[in-house]
């Protein structure tokens, strides 16, 4: 077991290209399963994104703008996803008050318990749960977040 069976690769440059890879191919895991997961509802990965977002702001309303801003990945069309959701009667979109130019989106009734439903089924898709400590599952979002931090100052200079 190792990424270098998983990918049939015996060899890397150093520990951390090996990393870095590694992480690559388990993002691309980590996805795939949440995709399975989140099929059973018809939500997919970016689409649970923008409703957990919605219910981190319940029952305030936020702009299309805010949720680009918190979405995992920013690639996604947050606009396009916001109108799927609406069609499925998971949120509500209103004129902003103070910018006719805005949309106010917010997470309905309906939305909060789909949340609650795949909530339920949490443990068949949290990264590590039932094979990572708590310890170490914290160690590992530190060593991310260090990673990550790297990457952002280079991309900042």
């Amino acid at each position: 077991m190792g990424i270098e069976k998983d990918i049939q690769q015996g060899k890397f440059k150093s520990s951390h290209q090996k990393a870095g890879i590694n992480i690559i191919y388990t993002a691309s895991c980590i996805h795939l399963h949440t995709s399975h997961v989140l099929k059973q509802f018809d939500l997919t990965p970016p689409q649970f994104n923008v409703l957990r977002i919605l219910r981190g702001q319940f029952p305030k309303a936020i702009t299309v703008n805010e949720i680009i801003n918190r979405m995992l990945d920013k690639s996604s069309n947050a606009s396009r996803i916001v109108e799927k959701l609406k069609a499925k009667k998971f949120i509500e979109r209103k004129e902003c008050e103070h910018d006719r130019r805005q949309v106010d989106v917010s997470i309905t009734e309906k939305g909060l318990s789909i949340l609650s439903e795949i909530d339920e089924k949490e443990n068949e898709f949290v990264f590590g749960n039932g094979t990572l400590t708590a310890a170490e599952a914290e160690t590992l979002s530190e060593l991310l977040d260090k990673g990550r931090l790297y990457l952002e100052n280079l991309n900042n200079k």
